[in-house]
């Protein structure tokens, strides 16, 4: 009879044994479908974030199709080019590649790409190389970014002097200066890019050639620099603001499509 105690106390301590075991295996598991919770509910926070980036995505690319605009001829220089001629819509452009020696429309810059200016349009390194004017150190923003660019401010026009003097001018980046043409000069805008300008006062649009740089502030309008975009006395004449100089504009690039 008195092994009978012993044998019940080893019965017992094996059987808390069980019970402890048990609950160990019960603790873990519990523990493991947790951490399994946690991530599945990661990887649909991921799964949610790639999906409204995907969207995001869509819009912007269908955004970019709707400004498509057809180009008919060469609107790019080749190494041979002197001269293009090219539509787009209803607006015709003629440009034409000027000699070296003809004098910049604006006198005030003084390098571009860290080089005499002549040296570089001369090699072709103006598209959205930094440029310097009186000193001021001006960063042309990037094709890519130039893609999606929008504004709104003032408008003024330049360059009809040049009709009254001997020879030709040329623009920064290379172009023969024409006051009658639709082209302007922007300070960030790559050169030449196109954009579309709309007066805001009278509902008036054109598409202009970016092919310059300015408008830069002057000794006698320091406010000048403050101005958008300077355009030729041309595409002033169709947006309708010659006589009184400056205009209210909205000015967004445009994507082209060779036809």
């Amino acid at each position: 009879m008195k092994a009978w105690p012993s044998l019940f106390r080893v019965r017992c301590g094996k059987l808390q044994t069980n019970r402890l075991a048990l609950l160990l295996i019960l603790f873990l598991t519990i523990l493991t479908l947790a951490s399994c919770s946690v991530i599945d509910a990661s990887f649909s926070a991921i799964k949610t974030t790639f999906s409204a980036i995907k969207t995001s995505y869509r819009v912007v690319k269908k955004t970019v199709k709707g400004t498509i605009w057809v180009v008919r001829g060469t609107y790019q220089f080749t190494t041979e080019a002197t001269k293009l001629v090219y539509q787009i819509g209803k607006f015709t452009f003629e440009v034409i590649r000027a000699p070296l020696e003809y004098p910049l429309m604006s006198d005030d810059i003084e390098t571009i790409d860290g080089l005499p200016v002549k040296e570089a349009i001369r090699l072709g390194r103006v598209k959205a190389a930094p440029y310097t004017v009186k000193g001021h150190h001006y960063v042309p923003m990037t094709l890519a970014s130039a893609q999606t660019y929008k504004e709104t401010g003032l408008a003024s026009w330049y360059g009809e002097e040049t009709r009254r003097l001997k020879g030709g001018h040329m623009t920064a980046n290379g172009e023969l200066f024409n006051p009658r043409s639709l082209t302007a000069a922007h300070k960030y805008l790559p050169l030449p890019i196109h954009v579309q300008v709309t007066n805001l006062e009278n509902g008036r649009s054109i598409i202009v050639r970016v092919n310059d740089r300015g408008p830069f502030p002057s000794r006698h309008n320091p406010d000048s620099g403050k101005r958008i975009i300077d355009l030729s006395r041309g595409a002033a004449e169709q947006l309708g603001f010659v006589d009184q100089g400056v205009a209210k504009v909205r000015v967004e690039t445009i994507q082209l499509e060779e036809a």
